[in-house]
C-alpha cells in the first residue's frame, strides 16, 4: 500500500497547493490512501466543514487534526458525522468526535503530544489501550503524532517501533530530514512539514509575527497569501506485515499565487 502523508494543511494558499499538485502526485506515484492534516486549513487556525470538503474533492481520505481542530465551532457537528475527519485519540473522554478511522484497509490514528502544547491525556497510554483493542487483522496503521517537542515525537517512534506502519508528526510546520524505517519496521519523521505560503512565518503573516515577537504584544494572526511550499511523505507498506518499506519526502513550491 502506498501512502502519502501531507503536512499541516494553512489557509487557502494550503488549500490551493493541495489542488494544484495531488491529481498528478497521485497519478504519478500510484497512490492509494491520502491523508493530510486539516486543522489549519480555515484562515490558518480551525477546520470547517467547507474547507474539508474542499481537500476532500481534491482527493484526501482522511483529515487528521490536533489543538486547533475546536477553533471553528461549525465544525463540532460533523465530528461524529460521515465526513472523514479525527481528532486526536488522547482528548479527554466525553469530547465530540473520534480518535482513529480506518480507510481503504488501514487505520489512520490522530494523536497529540503533551509537552508545550497541552495538559491532556497520556498519548502512550491512549495508543497503547487502542492497539489492545483492535482487531489483529489491522495491519497498515498510520499514527499522526501532532507535537511541539521534537524529543516526544522521537520517543513515541521508538515506542511503537514495529507495533505500527508509520509514526508521522506534524504541527510544527517545519519538515525535518530524518525520514527513515526504524529497525522494527516502521517508519518515521518528526514532522512532515507545511502546506501554506512560503513567505510566512510557518504559514502566519511574517509581519503580524515579527512585530509580535518584537514588542511581546498580542496580535491577531492570520494565514499568510503568496505562492505555497507542498511537503509532505509518501510511505510504502508491506500490507501482509504491516511493516514499512520505505518512506521519502516530497517537497513542492507554486509557480504562482493563484
Amino acid at each position: 500500500m502506498r501512502i502519502l502523508m501531507i503536512g499541516d494543511v494553512v489557509g487557502r494558499p494550503g488549500r490551493r497547493a493541495v489542488r494544484q499538485f495531488l491529481p498528478g502526485l497521485r497519478h504519478d506515484y500510484e497512490i492509494d490512501l491520502i491523508i493530510a492534516n486539516g486543522e489549519n486549513s480555515a484562515g490558518g487556525i480551525g477546520i470547517t466543514p467547507d474547507t474539508a470538503r474542499e481537500l476532500f474533492d481534491c482527493g484526501i481520505d482522511v483529515l487528521t487534526t490536533g489543538n486547533h481542530v475546536w477553533a471553528k465551532k461549525e465544525i463540532i457537528p460533523f465530528l461524529d458525522d460521515d465526513l472523514p475527519i479525527i481528532r486526536p485519540l488522547n482528548f479527554p473522554p466525553g469530547v465530540p468526535g473520534r480518535g482513529f478511522l480506518e480507510v481503504k484497509g488501514a487505520l489512520i490514528v490522530n494523536l497529540i503530544g503533551r509537552v508545550f502544547i497541552g495538559g491532556f491525556d497520556c498519548p502512550f497510554r491512549a495508543i497503547d489501550c487502542l492497539l489492545s483493542e483492535i482487531k489483529a487483522d489491522s495491519k497498515v496503521i498510520i499514527v499522526d503524532f501532532h507535537a511541539e517537542a521534537t524529543s516526544e515525537k522521537v520517543a513515541m517512534g521508538k515506542y511503537l517501533d514495529g507495533r505500527v506502519s508509520a509514526v508521522l508528526g506534524t504541527h510544527t510546520h517545519v519538515g525535518t530530514v530524518d525520514a527513515y524505517i526504524l529497525p522494527k519496521g516502521t517508519a518515521y519523521v518528526t514532522d512532515v512539514g507545511m502546506v501554506g505560503s512560503v513567505g510566512s512565518v510557518i504559514g502566519v503573516d511574517a509581519e503580524s509575527a515579527i512585530r509580535s515577537f518584537l514588542t511581546s504584544m498580542p496580535y491577531r494572526f492570520f494565514a499568510a497569501e503568496g505562492i505555497a511550499a507542498f511537503d509532505a511523505v509518501l510511505v510504502d507498506v508491506d500490507e501482509a506485515t504491516g511493516k514499512a518499506v520505505s518512506i521519502q519526502r516530497i517537497q513542492l513550491r507554486g509557480d504562482d499565487e493563484g
